[in-house]
């Protein structure tokens, strides 16, 4: 954890803080991708995170495409992002995240009834 009182970490963020997060990866082709974060959660005791890239605008991007990586933060409270190299891990963080999606979908048809 950092020791600056006005840093937190990533995962301590509520859902609507972290839309306003930007991170930049770059690619294997040294290309820089700048993307949302959709949401960080826990899965068999990793914690995952998901990111939206977004288009040249700084906009959505239209094709429904994310990243998802395996997310822990340093000693000292710094984010980072390790990729998933087993099919059976990322089979299973997706699937996860796809509950998620359907939550959040769920959620937000009650919300419109009420």
């Amino acid at each position: 954890m950092s020791d600056n009182p006005n840093t937190s970490p990533l995962s301590d963020m509520d859902e609507d803080d972290m839309e306003d997060v930007r991170v930049t990866l770059t690619m294997d082709d040294d290309s820089e991708v700048e993307c949302r974060i959709l949401t960080i959660f826990d899965l068999d005791d990793h914690d995952y995170i998901v990111l939206l890239p977004l288009d040249s605008e700084g906009e959505d991007n239209e094709e429904g495409e994310v990243f998802i990586y395996r997310y822990f933060e340093d000693s000292e409270g710094n984010p980072n992002l390790e990729d998933i190299n087993s099919e059976e891990e990322y089979e299973a963080v997706a699937d996860r995240f796809e509950e998620l999606l359907d939550e959040a979908e769920w959620d937000a048809l009650l919300d419109d009834d009420e």
